[in-house]
């Protein structure tokens, strides 16, 4: 005969939700402080001066889990950079970026909420970019791809832009979308960055403001006199 099933038997039975979401929780967790950790490693000690074992250490993982999750270096530079897209406040800067595009109705506000969104985003994405850069150039085949990666992915989001802010007539009529992409992708380049911070010393919030008063000055109509 077969032993009678009772209440405690089926809970038992059940798979445990809560332990796979906490197990789901501690992967991410361990996740964001590998990356956390990496991203201070190569930006101190530079691409090729870190190795997956001192960015493992640094985690307390193994090196073994760093390539499961990552892949080696190159997928967790990209993953830093990808990350570093987000922003820091709270829904992601796209996302935040789109529904200002949609949603403005003062053609200079937008400039300038596009201005807080580059002084948000590029101290957190720049230095990364100008990591990328600089190993490319250095000879780094993987990182000379992620480079022309990045590029072209970063142009395809201020093309994005540049025809969304188009199609509310906000900007010159001459304009197009190209061009406009141009000034934008410009306007968020980690050299400009490079320059203006990290050489010359401006706070992120100066910067940001520069960069709403040349998009600004670049893409909209002269006030009426």
């Amino acid at each position: 005969m077969e032993a009678p099933v009772n209440a405690s038997n089926r809970e038992a039975s059940r798979p445990r939700a809560y332990d796979a979401r906490r197990r789901q929780e501690a992967a991410e967790e361990s996740r964001m402080l590998v990356l956390a950790q990496a991203r201070d490693l190569f930006l101190t000690r530079g691409y090729g001066r870190t190795t997956i074992a001192a960015i493992a250490g640094a985690s307390s993982v193994s090196k073994e889990s760093v390539y499961k999750s990552f892949g080696g270096k190159p997928g967790l530079v990209r993953a830093i950079y990808e990350q570093s897209l987000l922003g820091a406040g709270g829904a992601p800067a796209e996302e935040r970026s789109d529904r200002a595009q949609a949603t403005v109705t003062d053609p200079r506000e937008l400039m300038e909420q596009f201005g807080r969104f580059i002084s948000e985003v590029s101290p957190l994405g720049s230095p990364v970019y100008l990591l990328i850069r600089d190993a490319a150039a250095s000879g780094d085949p993987d990182m000379a791809a992620l480079l022309n990666d990045v590029d072209a992915a970063r142009y395809r989001r201020m093309l994005h832009n540049a025809r969304q802010v188009l199609a509310r007539g906000f900007l010159r009529p001459d304009l197009t979308a190209e061009e406009v992409a141009d000034v934008m992708f410009t306007s968020t380049s980690a050299e400009l960055y490079e320059v203006l911070v990290l050489k010359r010393g401006w706070s992120a919030e100066r910067y940001g403001q520069f960069m709403a008063r040349t998009l600004a000055a670049n893409l909209l109509p002269e006030p009426p006199a």
